[in-house]
């Protein structure tokens, strides 16, 4: 599992020009989802989004986390993540997984994601043309692979 965290002041996903999900202050997480992914990675990669210490503290240091500062979550699926451009210039998803395993992995993420910081999780959704705006507040932008934590 892949994930793009970033620390944004707002953020929202509109689709078929209707605002569907929108949030203030808090994380923006795209989520890629591959066949080899289980639920502990679900567990590992919620916890370690919802502990990261990328929220300014007092003194203008990042020592806060989403949870300090109750913050608000948006997950977007984004399958692109694990595009492999290895050969040529047209990406291959290849290891994306397909929407049969894909769908309830990325809603255990959410509502995993939900129970790490106490609250709600807004939502895309999965498979529709999404449009995500965003105000990255830094910018802070992290990469979270769970199959190598380091």
């Amino acid at each position: 599992m892949k994930i793009v965290i970033q620390r944004v002041a707002n953020a929202s996903v509109t689709i078929d020009n209707a605002l569907f999900s929108y949030i203030q202050n808090g994380l923006l997480i795209l989520v890629g989802i591959e066949d080899s992914d289980t639920d502990e990675d679900i567990e590992w990669i919620t916890k370690k989004a919802a502990n990261l210490r990328i929220f300014n503290d007092e003194n203008g240091v990042m020592n806060r986390s989403l949870i300090d500062i109750n913050g608000e979550v948006l997950v977007v699926s984004q399958f692109t993540l694990h595009a492999s451009t290895k050969k040529g210039n047209r990406p291959s998803y290849i290891k994306a997984s397909k929407p049969d395993f894909a769908i309830p992995m990325y809603e255990k993420f959410c509502d995993e994601m939900g129970l790490s910081v106490g609250k709600e999780v807004k939502r895309g959704v999965f498979g529709a043309d999404m449009k995500v705006q965003l105000l990255n507040d830094g910018p802070v932008t992290i990469l979270i692979d769970s199959k190598n934590k380091e």
